[in-house]
């Protein structure tokens, strides 16, 4: 019986490869897995034994050769042995094999395209792929924590070859296929430029399972979340410091807190329910951005994800006492907040940097329909607000400016059709999801009451009939901003005019279905 051997990640190795030997395996192995086995009184043969030609290129060029993919890929046939036997090559019964650190590699801050090229695997995979294709005859293992299992079996067997099942190889060889999948596409990814070439005819991922869920948006679905492999940041790779099992849902709330929150300097503070904010203030005190956050919708605050931008001060987490949130997810926390935080028994805290990562690949926004998907870059647009237009007769003012920012800026995270009211900072009112914008108007200002007077309006898309504007002058709107580009945008400045309304167009849409 013959085992070959070339990983990167030694973990479990030592006792492994021993206890192969132990069970009559010869070990093959090459270049630094070999000097790791040699060192720790291991015995292996070098591959150039076996194939009669040195390592060349830099080491490029080590496995690949008849001798050891003959010995890989042959079938228990008589030709096939027949074929082995003329060309003098020994069948190989074990394939242990992981790749060069790529992934680690690219995720290092100075990493220089030559570097990343060279850690780019070649033999390893193509000898995966070999035993994975032929797992009928040969056993695949790409993972350290499946060691002990197959020594397990192995060791009790009179014939430890045969000891692993035809089931089990083959789980083993779509661990191998996936591990491979994996590393091309975060290859593929970190060659692509942001340009439209990344829209190409293949679409890879290479996404990695971090945990299985408890369910997915309801109880009746099955649900695991996964990680990007080439990302250090963002929420999946967050750090929960108290509280009970992150669910989906909370996942998708706490990602667009971080989100939203992160579009801002000064301390944000946003409450999300239902994946949209019912609450945001910024303010240079964070306590009081939270209140005036909470305030905005008290009702629906209970039980949402509260996302800071800042590190959350023991101020802060004082003032939130008394009210129920499923999660609290901030940069930081200092030590008396979190103290008074971990002692909500169901609250689950999470820190996460809300800084947008340079990314390796263009952000994406994916969405499954039946037989496919609809894949497009997400809506991380930098507007130009000097292209921006004061289409009414009134101007607005600076603070109507910097109100309408930061109202547009939720806009762009709001279920379309989407409606925002806010003044000083402050989001007031919020319509979602409605079927037409006067219906989200009209939950808007129920939600904002008396606050709407001389507030701003941010509409996602085109206000496309004077009736909107006629119900925003009902609740003392001063200011609207919106895309414009309707056919009617004459008939609905003509209205603002007249109810002496300011309008501002951006020019851009921010639909979020």
């Amino acid at each position: 019986m013959r085992a070959i051997i070339s990983v990167s990640n030694k973990n479990g190795l030592q006792n492994f490869a021993r206890n192969l030997v132990d069970l009559g395996f010869e070990i093959i192995s090459t270049g630094g897995t070999k000097q790791f086995l040699e060192n720790n009184q291991i015995p292996v043969t070098a591959v150039s034994e076996i194939t009669k030609f040195p390592e060349i290129l830099d080491g490029r060029v080590k496995t690949l050769h008849p001798s050891i993919h003959g010995g890989i890929l042959a079938n228990n046939n008589n030709k096939h042995k027949n074929e082995l036997s003329q060309h003098n090559i020994d069948s190989i019964d074990l394939v242990i094999v992981n790749l060069y650190p790529f992934i680690e590699t690219i995720r290092e801050e100075k990493t220089t395209l030559e570097k990343a090229i060279e850690n780019i695997d070649i033999g390893g995979p193509t000898m995966i792929r070999a035993a994975a294709k032929n797992f009928l005859n040969v056993i695949p293992v790409i993972d350290p924590d499946d060691y002990q299992w197959i020594y397990e079996s192995m060791k009790n067997s009179k014939s430890p070859k045969k000891s692993i099942t035809v089931s089990q190889r083959k789980s083993l060889a779509v661990k191998a296929f996936e591990h491979i999948s994996v590393y091309d596409a975060t290859i593929t990814n970190y060659l692509k430029d942001d340009s439209d070439e990344y829209f190409g005819t293949y679409q890879p991922f290479g996404f990695v399972k971090k945990q299985n869920l408890r369910y997915g948006e309801n109880p009746h679905q099955k649900a695991a979340v996964y990680s990007n492999p080439s990302m250090k940041n963002g929420i999946v790779n967050s750090e929960q410091l108290h509280g009970i099992e992150m669910s989906f849902n909370n996942y998708l709330d706490a990602d667009a807190a971080v989100e939203l929150v992160s579009n801002f300097e000064n301390h944000a503070v946003v409450i999300i329910k239902h994946n949209n904010p019912c609450g945001l203030s910024i303010n240079s005190d964070q306590s009081i951005a939270y209140q005036m956050a909470y305030q905005a919708d008290p009702v629906s605050a209970y039980g949402g994800i509260v996302g800071f931008n800042s590190e959350v001060t023991e101020k802060t987490a004082s003032t939130m006492k008394g009210i129920f949130f499923d999660v609290i997810v901030a940069p930081k926390f200092t030590d008396g907040a979190l103290e008074i935080l971990k002692k909500r028994k169901k609250s689950r805290i999470i820190s996460v940097n809300p800084n947008k990562e340079s990314d390796l690949t263009p952000e994406i926004d994916i969405k499954l329909i039946s037989g496919g998907a609809l894949i497009q870059k997400k809506d991380s647009l930098t507007e130009n607000h000097n292209q921006w237009q004061f289409v009414s007769k009134l101007q607005p003012s600076q603070d109507d400016l910097s109100d309408s920012t930061f109202a547009w800026t939720i806009a762009k995270y709001v279920k379309s059709n989407a409606i925002i009211l806010a003044k000083n900072h402050t989001l007031l009112g919020m319509g979602a999801g409605q079927p037409n914008r006067v219906s989200s108007l009209e939950i808007a200002l129920k939600q904002a009451g008396n606050k709407s007077q001389s507030s701003i309006l941010a509409s996602d898309a085109f206000i496309p009939f004077p009736d909107t504007i006629e119900l925003a002058n009902q609740g003392n709107i001063s200011c609207i901003i919106q895309p414009g580009g309707s056919i009617r945008d004459k008939e609905v400045i003509e209205k603002a005019n007249e109810l002496e309304i300011k309008m501002i167009f951006t020019g851009v849409r921010h639909f979020r279905h």
